[in-house]
């Protein structure tokens, strides 16, 4: 199966939609645009789809089906899925909130709180952590969330190239963490974790040998099922703890 991902579209039509001035009309293809509908509402609709049933659902006849038009009047305003795809994690990243940033709080605050909300943006939206952003489509909500992010390690004796990877690693703690919370509520709307370790426990503790296994039986009867908010406060802080120590470590005349 070939994964969904950002920057697989014609670049040149996609940077011409990202970069739309608001409020008129860019079209794909010749027809003329139907009344009513814009490339922001097919986008909405898209965002709406894919917020509700996941990317596998979100095709361009299912959009057109919801939008209750024909599936080439869609292609009038996106040329395609991968075109439509950059459109919408451009539009989610430009509606993320964007806490205002005390000078006067440590670095560390600003990092969390940039972590957070990319936590709470990929809890409103699960299917970004589903997107594969190696290329990300280069909108306006894209650098202004790059501008708002790289603004949490500015000043704090880094390097630029080290502020980009500072983030891309923090960014990678959190899509991980987003990937693993999705999976539990999935499982959860099944089955809840209490439920399922109540049936488990005692069929692991009747086949689990304590001799041969001994850690596993002893860290796993503690932790007793998958806890996100104790792996996302742990993992938070081992990811600015790295950052603390490499900042305290280097010698202090480093640019």
């Amino acid at each position: 199966m070939v994964k969904d991902r950002s920057g697989a579209g014609d670049p040149v039509r996609t940077l011409e939609l990202l970069w739309r001035e608001p409020g008129r009309p860019v079209q794909a293809g010749r027809r003329g645009p139907r009344q009513g509908l814009s490339v922001d509402a097919v986008v909405r609709a898209a965002t709406v789809l894919a917020d509700e049933e996941g990317l596998a659902a979100l095709t361009m006849r299912a959009l057109a089906q919801r939008l209750g038009v024909t599936p080439m009047t869609v292609y009038t305003y996106v040329p395609g899925k991968a075109e439509l795809l950059d459109l919408m994690l451009d539009d989610a990243y430009l509606h993320m909130e964007r806490r205002p940033v005390d000078q006067g709080e440590p670095w560390q605050v600003h990092v969390t709180r940039i972590a957070e909300d990319n936590r709470d943006l990929m809890l409103r939206h699960p299917w970004i952590a589903d997107l594969a952003v190696t290329r990300p489509p280069l909108g306006p909500g894209v650098i202004g969330k790059y501008e708002y992010e790289l603004a949490a390690f500015d000043g704090i004796g880094l390097t630029d190239t080290e502020m980009d990877a500072a983030l891309t690693h923090l960014l990678g703690f959190v899509h991980a963490n987003a990937l693993a919370a999705a999976d539990d509520a999935d499982h959860n709307s099944r089955q809840s974790q209490e439920d399922w370790w109540a049936v488990s426990a005692p069929l692991l503790e009747r086949a689990l040998d304590p001799d041969r296994y001994p850690l596993a039986g002893r860290v796993g009867t503690a932790v007793a099922g998958y806890h996100p908010g104790t792996i996302w406060t742990f993992g938070l802080q081992c990811v600015l703890d790295g950052l603390t120590h490499r900042l305290a470590a280097r010698p202090e005349d480093t640019p």
